[in-house]
């Protein structure tokens, strides 16, 4: 289903913190929308040409609507402030179905979820999801400020008398300490599946810290790229199934390169963390620079994010 676009229409627009919103999205003409499940994303088709992927925070039993929420970051390269400053209530926007790259193990004992900032959205459905299997976890949440941290209404619905599962940490509000990941990390129980969603400082902690836990038992989700994306060019890139070769020059990507000759390539982020783009490779080595696939899936070399990958080969034949 993710790459089957459909029309939706805006129906609801809330404040949920400083500089984020959250958008309700239903069905153009009525009906359920494609089932998800917690931890999945949709992708934005946006009028200013952009492509742009966020996760869905809502119940995924509920197939009347989708509801994602944007943070207006202040480096944002047009996507997060095309969407605060120009989508209004009753607009018709294109998206693309849901794909899921960061699933919650549902039979896990026992999930501990942390969250940075805009973080929150995936992991929010995800408690949603684990308190109607009636299942344990717990809740890290860290923000700037609490004026700045989204949901704490909805978390309030969570609490319990006896014993918390939500743990706050706001920067403003602190006598010296520090978020302490590591602590999180260690103190969680050995057969705990853990959860980060947040910064690339925070989520490179938080590898940092899981480092030794089994990996399927760690599972992180970026929103934004952790290194720069592969322009070096100087390599070809030969597609098998048109038998055409492109050359990738200095300062491209291999999209770039796709796009500027006119080739169809499925895309979305552009920073390799979205996952749209991956492209099976049949000869070569890529240079990965995505934070998509596992390192073992990179160490495999079967697959590469067309979108900010490049070649460490003289040649990369793919899959198109």
């Amino acid at each position: 289903m993710a790459d089957v676009t459909q029309d939706v229409l805006v129906k609801r627009i809330g404040y949920e913190a400083e500089r984020i919103n959250s958008y309700e999205l239903i069905a153009r003409r009525g009906g359920e929308l494609a089932p998800f499940t917690a931890g999945s994303h949709i992708d934005l088709h946006l009028p200013n040409g952009m492509f742009r992927s966020y996760s869905l925070l809502n119940d995924q039993r509920e197939r009347h609507r989708y509801v994602i929420a944007v943070n207006k970051d202040g480096e944002s390269r047009g996507g997060s402030s095309f969407v605060h400053d120009s989508v209004k209530v009753g607009d018709i926007m294109t998206i693309s179905g849901p794909r899921n790259n960061f699933v919650l193990h549902e039979e896990a004992e026992h999930s501990v979820l942390i969250a940075g900032g805009i973080g929150i959205t995936p992991l929010l459905s995800m408690i949603r999801r684990l308190e109607a299997l009636g299942r344990h976890w717990e809740l890290f949440y860290a923000a700037r400020t609490r004026t700045g941290a989204a949901f704490l209404d909805e978390l309030d619905a969570f609490r319990s008398d006896l014993h918390s599962r939500i743990h706050l940490d706001f920067d403003d509000e602190r006598s010296g300490r520090l978020f302490d990941l590591p602590a999180i990390v260690g103190n969680a129980p050995a057969h705990a599946h853990l959860y980060c969603c947040g910064p690339v400082p925070m989520l490179a902690a938080f590898e940092a810290a899981a480092a030794g836990r089994p990996s399927d038992r760690v599972h992180v989700e970026y929103f934004q790229a952790r290194e720069a994306p592969s322009t070096e060019g100087g390599f070809d890139v030969k597609l098998a199934r048109s038998n055409r070769t492109i050359a990738v020059e200095p300062g491209k990507t291999i999209l770039d390169a796709l796009l500027d000759a006119g080739i169809t390539a499925n895309y979305a982020c552009t920073e390799g963390v979205c996952g749209t783009c991956e492209t099976r490779v049949l000869e070569g080595t890529p240079d990965h620079r995505d934070q998509f696939l596992s390192k073992e899936e990179q160490a495999a070399n079967k697959s590469v994010m067309i979108c900010c990958s490049g070649a460490k080969s003289r040649t990369l034949v793919l899959d198109l």
